[in-house]
């Protein structure tokens, strides 16, 4: 780990980068509803964002410019919408 980056930053990445890998998987999850071109798009701008997001993070508009990635992405993959059956009571 860098130490010229704030340890904030830092958690604030995995954030991020946890919030994108959430996506992913709902992505994978919806695999067989979308042509396989749609998918290697959506599959290849998300791992291209989480590569990124250390760099990201460290922007002072970061919670602005992920949080319309996020918004974008929500789109597609309707994650908000998704519930986990193990919290349901």
């Amino acid at each position: 780990m860098d130490s010229a980056v704030p340890p904030s930053v830092t958690a604030l990445s995995e954030f991020y980068r946890e919030e994108f890998l959430k996506h992913h998987r709902c992505l994978q999850e919806q695999r067989e509803y979308y042509s396989a071109h749609a998918i290697n798009r959506a599959e290849a701008a998300l791992l291209k964002i989480i590569a990124e997001v250390d760099r990201l993070s460290e922007d002072a508009n970061a919670d602005q410019v992920v949080s319309e990635l996020l918004r974008e992405f929500d789109v597609v993959t309707g994650l908000s919408g998704w519930s986990d059956p193990c919290k349901v009571h």
